[in-house]
């Protein structure tokens, strides 16, 4: 067995001597009636959940077994968190997921789900019941799987005053107050139907009990809606656990109310006993081995693990829509938001990148689902989430997402403060509240679907505070000990949740202590073979097969991409793009600069791409604080482009969400340095999607920024920001930096192919001192303005990804100028200066930043022998550094020189000259390379 593997709280020992001194219950109950005391479950489901949580502890300590003879990679587990399972088993199998590293029950439950596994609710009582309204009625919980009847009420307004179902107006640890739902009154006693099956909207049906003796079922299996009568098995109140119901009365007095299921045996002399069958033992082949099967493989890094392959232990798998994120400290949330917004605008009507309407991933009225725990409340990412859905809340606009905090009152060894996670949920304002205890899985699945029927009815955001404990420490390493004394370690083990739900089974007759040990140990057994059998799966064995899924490249298929798009825009869209540009076509309008070269770009991405939305701060209204976006909103509308609000983690989770839907999302960060505030959200958010997906997910997206030096006038650190480090430094982020007008848009129009066809996530860097320039060697030369290109000129004039771009200048035989941005104007004015002194020179604008046109850098230096790397970033960690790199791994004998900006941040005004490179240091840089 796997409890071999001692934990700091002897929990498995702990666990089979809890459940054998359970004992037997005074009467079985049939598994299909409803919980006593909680008719929102059945002893079906309670026992379905109970699977779900015994298997995720099993996996826990699978992983500490794995561990103890180095073959296990992970064991961070899910003890004391199994009343996740209650939320998965609230959702449907369809609605988004993006869960925290303890959701192993969560998990299970949910594959348990998509295979049918997880049983039906209480019978329906008739559909020709009054249905009941008040107190009546707030007993009666929806089944959170039954499909919606097309009534979703994502127009309705927030109930009054009244407090919602599941706020607590005291101690979050106080039983919650369920749902208002709409409808007539009925009298009290009748546990009803609205009529159609749907109780609040969400198409959910109910079959719980109702106050005042009211039940869906009442002892006997009927379902007719009346109240069941005393002794019939009935609770007297839902507040109140009723104990095991009273035997069968008299000679055929009990005949009407034996168990659905039960068998009755006759003796020798005649006498006539009724029973209820054992418990099964599991199915060794049932969804809860399948799901505990991808977590061990996650655990030994296998290569066969169904999502990342081997690259990391996550939860996720396409086909249960769980999308895997590595993140402990909340950094999805602001994904999640981004998602529910997304799913939001599909439903009504908007539109996915490939065109196609109505066809998300996910249904119609599907919600978004995130969990994360109490300590990442305070985390900078999950605080800009809840700011972002209750801002768009508050003017609006409808984001289904529900929040899952998990509150074990523990960061590591970091306390969370007595009531701090509670106070800080209640007071975000657009997002109703609601809490549960985590460990009772019958209240933390009565109350997770009140919040999930909430959200899907009103299509707007909530958060659940579930209560949990932690057990076994924060992960096989830890030793709690040092930071919590044996009396707080002891009252987390008593509230064990994998025991309490045992202890409801017991008690409310539908097992023995026995039946549910002989289970346990049966699982054991299966986990431990599985455990086993993963061992010997291969794993990751060559660089080739990590980076496989990182960021593939076709560039066959992107220029293809270009080439149907021109064909379109020349063919059956031209009237369409003719329309959009007000009759002004921009290849008719004469030379552009640069922006207005973005611009034009992006209006014709918008075009050819249905699904594209162009959002950030002020560039629908304003146009952009350069104008570069000017005139997209009129042309498109207000669902394509919007402005945000003033936060870049914000705007890159939107992006984020919005490509996991389906959509093409072009978010602009108005300044590079604002970037910083929000590089993780590239880093290990959208970079990592389909390395740790294995292409499942993805999220495309062409993130335009602002930035780079060079303003005159205008300045100072944060508007002149030199810095792109940590965006060189993301594996498979592509960063493309367009110096002229006539590369900037077939530029982006391949970052956008690439997005659609490989989901790749772009930077799009827009030198701003370049936006507005239009002359390059003399005031009035127009040099650095360009044509626009028609459609039919797309194909031959398409960039791809990684290719530089070369201007001789004289005879280009004595030095080789490489450079980007702002350097391929200083650049080009330099080298004409040299060729008045006779000095041929090839400046090679490298225009990728990432990947760096490595191919081309090479030819060009061979071509002359010398070599001058002009970098407008810094010394340390700018792009000067790769582009030297490159030419030393290449074998490359010549000479090479940088210039480079100092390592320092940009100052205001002149001061700004003595960091940064000028064109006299460009040519003088040359004169010494030349000397040698």
């Amino acid at each position: 067995m796997l409890s071999v593997v001692t934990t700091p709280q002897d929990l498995d020992d702990r666990f089979r001597a809890a459940l054998t001194a359970l004992g037997a219950p005074a009467q079985r109950r049939d598994l299909g009636e409803p919980l006593p005391g909680d008719a929102s479950l059945t002893g079906a489901q309670a026992l379905a959940l109970f699977d779900a949580q015994l298997t995720s502890r099993l996996l826990d300590l699978a992983g500490r077994w794995l561990r103890s003879f180095g073959e296990g990679y992970y064991t961070i587990g899910s003890a004391g968190h199994e009343g996740n399972a209650a939320v998965a088993a609230a959702l449907r199998p369809t609605d988004p997921a993006l869960l925290h590293y303890r959701s192993g029950a969560f998990y299970c439950l949910r594959a348990a789900q998509a295979a049918g596994g997880f049983p039906a609710g209480a019978p329906v009582p008739d559909a020709g019941a009054p249905v009941p309204t008040g107190e009546a009625r707030a007993a009666r919980i929806p089944d959170p799987r039954t499909p919606a009847a097309g009534e979703v009420d994502a127009d309705a307004d927030r109930p009054d005053g009244s407090p919602e179902s599941g706020e607590l107006a005291g101690d979050p640890a106080a039983a919650p107050a369920a749902l208002p739902l709409d409808g007539p009154a009925a009298p009290d006693g009748a546990g009803a139907s609205d009529g159609s099956g749907a109780s609040d909207g969400s198409g959910a049906s109910g079959g719980a009990a109702a106050p005042g003796g009211a039940g869906a079922s009442d002892g006997a299996g009927a379902s007719d809606g009346t109240a069941a009568p005393d002794g019939a098995g009935a609770p007297t109140s839902p507040a109140e656990p009723a104990g095991p119901a009273a035997p069968p009365a008299g000679d055929g007095a009990g005949a009407a109310s034996l168990p659905s299921g039960a068998g009755v045996a006759v003796d020798t002399v005649g006498a006539a006993t009724v029973g209820v069958p054992d418990l099964p033992l599991p199915d060794p082949d049932d969804a809860y081995a399948e799901a505990a099967r991808d977590v061990l493989r996650g655990m030994v890094a296998s290569a066969a693990e169904p999502i990342a392959g081997g690259r990391h232990k996550v939860f996720g798998r396409a086909d249960l829509a769980v999308i895997p994120t590595t993140s402990t400290i909340a950094s999805h949330l602001p994904r999640a938001v981004g998602l529910g917004l997304a799913l939001e605008r599909l439903r009504r009507g908007g539109r996915r990148a490939d065109g196609d309407s109505g066809a998300a991933p996910w249904p119609p009225d599907a919600i978004v689902v995130c969990s994360f725990g109490d300590a990442s409340v305070n985390h900078a990412t999950a605080t800009a989430a809840f700011n972002t859905a209750g801002w768009y809340d508050h003017t609006g606009l409808r984001i289904p997402v529900l929040f899952v905090c998990e509150d074990n009152g523990l960061g590591i060894s970091v306390r969370s403060p007595r009531g701090w996670v509670a106070e800080t949920l209640r007071a975000r304002p657009g997002i109703r509240y609601f809490a549960a205890d985590g460990t009772d899985v019958a209240e933390a699945y009565r109350v997770a679907a009140e919040a999930a029927a909430w959200v899907r009815r009103h299509r707007r955001p909530a958060v659940l505070h579930l209560a949990t404990v932690r057990l076994m420490g924060h992960a096989g390493a830890d030793a709690e000990t040092a930071y919590r004394s044996p009396a707080e370690i002891a009252a987390d083990v008593a509230r064990d949740p994998l025991l309490a739900t045992a202890r409801r089974l017991v008690e409310a007759g539908y097992a023995t202590g026995e039946e549910l040990l002989a289970r346990y140990d049966e699982r054991g057994w299966q986990v431990r073979r599985l455990a086993e059998e993963v061992l010997d799966e291969p794993k990751l064995a060559s660089p080739v097969d990590v980076v496989a899924e990182l960021a593939p490249r076709r560039p066959v298929r992107i220029s293809r991409a270009v080439a149907d798009a021109a064909a379109r825009a020349a063919g059956p869209d031209s009237g369409a793009r003719a329309e959009a540009f007000g009759g002004r076509l921009p290849e008719l309008a004469g030379p552009l600069t640069l922006a207005q070269s973005i611009n034009a770009a992006l209006a014709d991405g918008m075009l050819d791409h249905p699904g594209m939305a162009v959002f950030g701060e002020d560039v629908a209204a304003k146009g952009g604080v350069y104008g570069v976006t000017k005139g997209l909103r009129d042309r498109f509308g207000a669902a394509r482009v919007f402005d945000t609000l003033l936060d870049e983690t914000s705007i890159l989770g939107l992006a984020l969400g919005a490509g996991v839907a389906g959509m093409l999302p072009v978010p602009e960060i108005q300044y590079l340095a604002y970037l910083h505030n929000a590089e993780d959200q590239l880093r290990g958010e959208a970079a990592t999607m389909r390395f740790f997906s294995r292409g499942a997910f993805r999220n495309p997206a062409v993130v335009r920024v602002a930035g780079l030096a060079y303003q005159e006038g205008f300045g100072g650190h944060f508007h002149n920001d030199n810095s792109v480090a940590v965006l060189r430094d993301v594996p498979g982020l592509v960063i493309a930096v367009p110096a002229r007008p006539d590369d900037a848009a077939p530029m982006l129009r391949t970052c956008l192919a690439a997005a659609a066809v490989d989901g790749a996530v772009s930077v799009f860097l827009e030198p701003i001192a370049l936006y507005h320039t239009r002359d390059l060697y003399t005031e009035g030369d127009g040099e650095w303005l360009a044509e626009y290109a028609e459609p039919s000129a797309w194909a031959a004039r398409h960039v791809p990804i990684g290719r530089a771009r070369v201007y001789g200048v004289g005879s280009a035989e004595d030095l080789t100028i490489i450079t980007f941005g702002n350097g391929v104007r200083m650049s080009l004015r330099a080298a004409a200066a040299l060729a008045d002194e006779g000095v041929g020179s090839r400046v090679v604008d490298l225009r990728w930043l990432a990947p760096l046109p490595v191919a081309d850098i090479i030819r060009e230096a061979s071509a002359t022998g010398r070599v001058l790397v002009v970098d407008e970033t810094r010394r340390s960690g700018g792009v000067g550094e790769g582009v030297i790199a490159a030419l030393v791994d290449a074998g490359y004998v010549g000479t090479a020189r940088r210039v480079a900006g100092l390592d320092s941040f940009v100052p205001l005004g002149p001061a700004a000259r003595q960091v940064l490179v000028s064109e006299e240091a460009i040519t003088e840089g040359a004169r010494t390379l030349l000397a040698r």
